[in-house]
Order: structure tokens, then C-alpha cells, then sequence
């Protein structure tokens, strides 16, 4: 890993145990300037997660914990009439920061859920007919208990398709779950130093979007969205953006390997972050017995792995 990098995980690493390729990877998608979704069951660390990562990057954070009450004005904001001056007067929604964390975001109603569709595609918010622009960096963690939870909504195709990448954290091991009993996170969160910031971050952001990525590269990441669409295990396959997606993971990935070109391997650490929520198994891989994981596996074993120069 690159030092600074290094050094955030690092830091990340003294609250949540023995997750480093979660957090890993949370840092990857924070560098290719996108999105993520924790899908898990509650209580095991996703909300620590954010708010260790805001305070490793110095950056301001928001958390809303979303209910079927919570409507898109609580996200957005509202004009307000002042009587005093005789004007509307415009209230802040909670989005409005760098670090936003929707806590259990499928719980709350589909307009709500919509609500956030242009936010983290456009990085602006549009009230009334006024378009507000997000303090930069911006980006949304976004964490979901397992579809079928008591009370949750499932979310619509073309939100998903705003995450960059799906993780789940899972269980910690026996010693990282005796030394969160030994330290507690909430202790854990005041060791936490700050590495960088906003401007570092964005700095980042700009280093990674300039790595080099070889014709053979584009050729592979299309091949193997291509081959995601033959009918075999999924529903429907990858889109031009998830494509898009791949590209952008894999050049994070390779910048916090402390490289400035992207490999072949890059693609392959990435592509089952960023397709397991876009891909839903068809009927014929499920009564085949076909695991998702099994069919990212078949389809990179598929798919020939070009030569780089």
C-alpha cells in the first residue's frame, strides 16, 4: 500500500478488528469518487465504520437513521416562510456534508429512497427549482439489513446502480471479537487520528483518475461485462455504467497499491464488489445450485486475461 493509504486503514483498524479488506475497499471506492452499500445484519460495526472514517479524513459527517416517517425534505431541505422579513427562507436538509451515512436505507419508503438518486449521481440537490451543489468531497455510505428483514423496502434497480460497490463486513473472527469486547468501539473511536482531509482526499481523487490504463485493459473490463449477459447465470448483465464502475474501482485499487497503471489483477479484486449488486442470479443458475460468488468465478475463469504492455 501507499503510505497514506496505509496509514488510514491503519487508523480505521483500531475500531473495526480484523476487517482490513472492508475498509480496504471502502477507501477504494471513497477515492474513485463513488458510493457504498453495507448490506448486513445490525450490529456488526457498518455505523462504526463511517464514523471511523470521517474522523481518519476530517470530514464533516451526517447520519440519519431511515424510518417510513423520514420524507425527502429531511434529506433535501424546504423553503420556510419568515414572517419577520416577509420571505422564504431556505432550511438545509441533512445531505447537504461530506460524509453522508444512510443508516437502514431500506426502510424507509421508495420516495424517500429516490430521493438521493440525483445527489449521488450529480453531487447537487434540486429544491423547488434550485439547484444546490454538495460540499466537496461528497460521498454516501448507505447500510441495509438483508431483504426480508421485518419492515424493509427492497431498493429500486437504478438506485443500486448508484453504489459503486455492495460490501458486507460479516462476523469478526474469535480474536477480533474478544478485543471489541476488551476495548469497545466507542473508546476505540477516540484513538482515532485524523490522516488527511477534504483537500487531500480530492487530491487523491484527481491522482487516481490519471493512472494509465492500457487498450488491453478497456478490451478486458467490456469482454468480461459482455460475457455477464450471455444468459447463463444472470438475469440481466452489466450496463455501459457498471462497465464504467469496474474502471473506476480498479484504478483506486491499484493507486492504494502504490501503482500508476492498472493490471489485470486489479480487475478481478474489484469486479465481485462492484457486480454482486447489479447482478441477480436467473432461474436456471439457481436451480443448478449456482451461488453468486460461483458465478463471478465462472465468468472470470471465462473470460482470457489479456497481456499488458
Amino acid at each position: 500500500m501507499s503510505d497514506i493509504t496505509n496509514k488510514i486503514v491503519e487508523e480505521i483498524g483500531k475500531v473495526i478488528k480484523g476487517k482490513d479488506d472492508v475498509i480496504r475497499m471502502t477507501l477504494c471506492a471513497m477515492l474513485a469518487g463513488g458510493h457504498v452499500l453495507l448490506e448486513d445484519i445490525p450490529g456488526v460495526g457498518k455505523t462504526t465504520l463511517a464514523l471511523a472514517l470521517s474522523k481518519a479524513l476530517s470530514l464533516d459527517h451526517k447520519r440519519v437513521q431511515f424510518t417510513p416517517d423520514v420524507m425527502p425534505s429531511d434529506l433535501l431541505g424546504f423553503n420556510m416562510y419568515d414572517k419577520a422579513s416577509g420571505t422564504f427562507r431556505f432550511n438545509e436538509g441533512s445531505i447537504y456534508t461530506n460524509l453522508f451515512l444512510a443508516d437502514e436505507i431500506n426502510r424507509t419508503s421508495p420516495k424517500t429512497q429516490s430521493a438521493l438518486l440525483e445527489v449521488m449521481e450529480e453531487g447537487a440537490a434540486t429544491v423547488e427549482g434550485e439547484t444546490r451543489v454538495m460540499p466537496k468531497p461528497f460521498f454516501v455510505i448507505a447500510t441495509q439489513n438483508p431483504f426480508g428483514s421485518a419492515g424493509t423496502q427492497k431498493l429500486p434497480e437504478s438506485q443500486l446502480d448508484r453504489f459503486l460497490i455492495s460490501l458486507t463486513m460479516g462476523y469478526p473472527d474469535r480474536k477480533s471479537a474478544i478485543d471489541v469486547l476488551k476495548g469497545g468501539s466507542r473508546e476505540a473511536i477516540d484513538t482515532v487520528e485524523p490522516v488527511s482531509d477534504g483537500t487531500g482526499i480530492m487530491k487523491m481523487q484527481d491522482e487516481v483518475e490519471a493512472l494509465h490504463v492500457d487498450d488491453s485493459i478497456y478490451d478486458y473490463i467490456v469482454r468480461l461485462c459482455e460475457q455477464t449477459r450471455n444468459g447463463r447465470y444472470f438475469e440481466l448483465g452489466l450496463s455501459p455504467r457498471g462497465s464504467i464502475a469496474i474502471m473506476k474501482a480498479a484504478k483506486a485499487c491499484a493507486y492504494i497499491e502504490g501503482r500508476d497503471y492498472l493490471i489485470p489483477e486489479d480487475i478481478h479484486e474489484i469486479f465481485p464488489y462492484v457486480a454482486s449488486h447489479r447482478l441477480r442470479l436467473n432461474a436456471n443458475a439457481k436451480a443448478a445450485g449456482t451461488t453468486r460468488d460461483k458465478a463471478f468465478e465462472a465468468i472470470l475463469d471465462e473470460v482470457s486475461i489479456p497481456k499488458v504492455n
